[in-house]
C-alpha cells in the first residue's frame, strides 16, 4: 500500500492585532445591583411564612376572612421571588 502524502502547506492564522475583537453577550451586560437578591430572598422568606402561618392557624390568620386566596398571595411571593431571580447576574 502507499503511503499518504503529507500536507506539506501550512494552515493560514492572520496576526493578531487583524482579528476581531471576540466578546461574548455575557462580557457585555453588567453585573445586577445588590437590591436584587435582597428582594428575592424578602419574597421567598414572606411567601413561606404566609404559608406556614395559613396552615399552624388552621386558616385564621394572616387574614381568615380572604380564606383561599391567602394561599394565592403566598405562592404569588415565590413565583415573584423566581422572576426576580431571573434577572440576578
Amino acid at each position: 500500500m502507499p503511503k499518504s502524502r503529507v500536507r506539506t502547506k501550512k494552515v493560514y492564522t492572520p496576526p493578531a492585532d487583524m482579528r476581531p475583537q471576540e466578546r461574548t453577550a455575557a462580557a457585555k451586560k453588567k453585573p445586577s445591583p445588590t437590591w436584587v437578591p435582597i428582594t428575592a430572598l424578602v419574597l421567598i422568606v414572606v411567601g413561606i411564612g404566609w404559608l406556614v402561618t395559613y396552615y399552624l392557624s388552621g386558616g385564621l390568620f394572616p387574614i381568615g376572612t380572604w380564606g383561599y386566596w391567602n394561599l394565592a398571595i403566598g405562592f404569588a411571593a415565590l413565583v415573584a421571588s423566581l422572576v426576580v431571580l431571573s434577572r440576578w447576574r
